[in-house]
């Protein structure tokens, strides 16, 4: 869209213009449409400059200056994360970018494009959103150049910051700069303002102040946490900063947070309450085109939409609460789950579209078999503090929608035009080895597998799975026999798909090769490893960064360098002809020179 286009539409102008670091994709799966959407269904003109050249401010200026205010995401990832690899190398291609093109999304990309929008209008309100944004809210530690950076809010001179799912907090910010008030006290956002006033410490008993001067932060009871300066000249300060945040991270009982960055303090108020049904269902219904936009169809399209073209997300939310993972930081522990009717609707949405061939790839979340799960805490008081809710093993109090799960699939199922209904997303195995899913998981094998499903035991050292947040390995034993077992009796030819770390923090070389040999005993040679990678405001990115547990103080070992990263990786690898060099390295700083002929037979 151009300034002329607008001015075809009979506007005299835009209410709010997003800008994304992914190619525009008019689908549920992408932020800016979801954003986009929402913001356009309460009466808002909006425009997207997608992708836009990020060496001049002119490409800013397309659409002309917005009434409210210009919204900035890097994308659906992670910039730094689309544009390297785990060993720090650029990327050969990006899903996200039109015919999967590597480098039209600039490094730290929200804080390139929100600078690139102040050079171009001074006074026009910056909002940040995104992954990127969520998780360097406050001083984190960016892997990429190896230093604790200040909050992105800073770097980025933006005006407010959107953490976790924006939609409720995108039309309050909008409705607020529509009627001159200030955008201070916001659940689900952060702000820059000056430090007037000191607020206790974390660990005093003193009470607590209005912080800074001059700015209602309401009722909310506001921490301090350490300050940056503090966070980057001290690894145990950056692990109180970080636990301070975790334990605040409850929408039901998480306080106002302040750090100061000199004389300046980033004030971050508690997370926005989970959304319920009914407004769920609202923000997926809403128009999606469900394609890219109509400029890329001669550059090969957008391959990262391919993957989730037919698919329906049917809820939000994470219990699982991963080490390396931010998606329990960024979209929460509680489990905001979709109405069925809702789910129907879209479905019979797809059937009516002229390229739907009759499958529905996917119907799940960040976790596919927690759809209408529920916990008595989550509503009320929140989730649990002093425990978390699926290890060492599943809470009691957590209950999957089974048999919701299973109604839904029936119905999608019974569809005209539907032949297939799928479930791609990733399970959780812990949950399925319970004997109350076995009639769940006989009818997922039956009807919903489309030859894989996708598991992730992760490792086989539980010292390594007690780190990382994730169950005992016999769990994954347990579950891996009980699934053979059901797919022979329903006479189903089908595999895991298993997802495995190298490298994360606490593994050794010994773990590695333990985890190697254990894989060979039991058949499992994997094509594919995710090669450990420090992610902001992660519990294993801050592990990385300081070599300490933050709730314990327990010093943990690191795997640092390259190369035994790469070691680490081939041990676990060891059928391939090309790692014989590492693992022969790997075994003789083990002194276990004497398994290479096990590990790769044949070889001398």
């Amino acid at each position: 869209m151009t300034r002329d286009e607008v001015r075809k539409r009979g506007w005299d102008g835009l209410d709010v213009i997003l800008v994304t670091g992914d190619a525009y994709v008019d689908h549920p799966s992408f932020g800016a449409a979801v954003i986009g959407r929402v913001l356009e269904a309460k009466g808002l003109r909006l425009g997207v400059i997608a992708q836009p050249d990020f060496r001049s401010a002119e490409s800013m200026k397309i659409l002309g200056k917005p009434r409210l205010f210009f919204g900035i995401t890097a994308g659906n990832v992670d910039s730094m994360v689309a544009n390297y690899t785990a060993h720090k190398r650029p990327r050969l291609s990006d899903d996200y970018s039109p015919g999967g093109r590597p480098g039209l999304r600039p490094d730290h990309a929200a804080i390139v494009y929100a600078n690139r929008v102040r050079e171009a209008f001074k006074d026009v309100p910056i909002v940040l959103g995104g992954i990127e944004a969520s998780l360097r809210r406050f001083a984190h530690y960016d892997w990429w150049r190896d230093e604790v950076r200040r909050s992105i809010l800073l770097d980025s001179r933006a005006d407010i910051l959107v953490y976790g799912m924006g939609e409720a907090q995108a039309v309050e910010i909008a409705r607020r700069i529509a009627a001159g008030e200030t955008l201070h006290g916001i659940r689900g956002t952060a702000v820059v303002a000056g430090c007037g006033l000191r607020v206790a410490g974390c660990g005093s008993e003193e009470p607590r102040e209005t912080f800074p001067g001059n700015v209602d932060h309401g009722e909310w009871e506001v921490v301090e946490i350490p300050s940056y300066e503090e966070a980057k000249g001290d690894p145990d300060k950056f692990n109180e900063a970080f636990r301070v945040i975790v334990e605040n991270q409850d929408p039901f009982t998480g306080r106002t947070l302040a750090q100061r960055h000199a004389n300046r303090c980033v004030v971050q108020y508690p997370p926005a309450l989970p959304p319920d049904t009914k407004s769920l269902d609202a923000v997926y219904e809403l128009p999606y085109a469900r394609g890219w936009h109509p400029s890329y169809d001669r550059g090969g399209g957008v391959p990262g939409f391919e993957t989730v073209r037919f698919s329906i997300i049917s809820h939000r939310g994470c219990p699982g609460e991963c080490s390396f993972c931010g998606l329990s930081l960024h979209q929460g522990r509680i489990v905001s789950s979709r109405s069925e009717s809702s789910i129907v609707k879209e479905a019979e949405a797809l059937t009516r579209r002229r390229d739907f061939r009759g499958t529905i790839t996917d119907v799940g979340g960040p976790t596919a078999n927690l759809y209408g799960a529920v916990c008595g805490r989550w509503h009320g008081s929140g989730a649990c503090s002093t425990r978390h809710c699926l290890t060492p093993s599943p809470c009691r109090n957590l209950k999957p929608g089974y048999e919701k799960a299973l109604a839904l699939y029936g119905r999608l199922s019974a569809l005209p035009g539907v032949r297939h209904v799928f479930i791609e997303s990733g399970f959780r195995h812990d949950l399925l080895v319970d004997p109350k899913a076995r009639t769940y998981l006989e009818r997922i094998c039956k009807d919903h597998v489309s030859g894989r499903m996708k598991v992730a035991p992760e490792h086989c050292s539980d010292r390594v799975l007690d780190i990382m947040n994730k169950p005992v390995f016999s769990v994954y034993e347990q579950f891996s026999a009980l699934y053979r077992s059901i797919c022979e009796t329903l006479g189903k030819d089908q595999y895991l798909v298993n997802y495995f770390i190298s490298s994360h923090p606490g593994c050794t070389l010994e773990d590695s090769l333990f985890l190697a040999l254990k894989l060979g005993e039991l058949g499992i040679h994997p094509e594919q490893i995710q090669d450990f990678m420090p992610l902001p405001m992660t519990l294993s990115g801050t592990i990385y960064h300081t070599g300490k547990d933050p709730f314990t103080g327990k010093s943990i070992y690191v795997p640092r360098t390259f190369r035994e990263r790469k070691m680490h990786r081939a041990l676990i690898q060891h059928k391939n002809p090309k790692n014989t060099p590492l693992v022969r390295e790997a075994l003789k700083l083990l002194k276990k020179e004497h398994l290479f002929p096990k590990l790769m037979p044949g070889k001398k």
